[in-house]
């Protein structure tokens, strides 16, 4: 059966929505611990073999501390906020770059004052997320700075 392609052109419209891109929850609720954040996959393409997604969180959202096999290419295009990386704890702002290895822990946050967007480069065949159990936030709340970016 042919997959219905989207047209080859796509026009930005305001607030941060594209023609033609379906505006979705970011995930199914109950699957995994998130607040305010959604989704928009703005490219899918075999011949591509990547996905590129626009994640939004209003102030105070965030995604889903996880992990998985694949890498992820962020860029932030709206607003601050902060992300976990691993052990590493940063500010981010507009155009700031981030590369997620795979395996790595990794969660993002929006500032308290204004909503948060990103896009996300991933593989287009890619594993499913894993959530941390008990004893993996008890290794990362080792570090001083993980342990407050948690529990914030």
């Amino acid at each position: 059966m042919d997959i219905e392609q989207p047209p080859n052109i796509r026009l930005a419209r305001d607030g941060f929505r594209w023609d033609a891109v379906a505006h979705q929850p970011y995930k199914q609720e109950g699957e995994a611990p998130f607040k305010d954040i959604s989704r928009q996959v703005l490219f899918h393409d075999d011949a591509l073999a990547c996905e590129l997604r626009y994640f939004e969180m209003d102030a105070d959202g965030y995604s889903t501390l996880e992990r998985h096999e694949h890498a992820h290419a962020v860029m932030i295009l709206r607003g601050r906020g902060q992300c976990m990386v691993g052990e590493q704890i940063r500010e981010v702002k507009q155009f700031d770059l981030v590369t997620i290895p795979g395996g790595t822990w990794h969660q993002f946050k929006a500032s308290a004052s204004e909503p948060f967007g990103f896009l996300c480069m991933v593989n287009s065949t890619r594993d499913r997320p894993v959530l941390p159990a008990a004893a993996d936030l008890e290794r990362m709340r080792i570090n001083p700075a993980v342990a407050a970016f948690l529990d914030a």
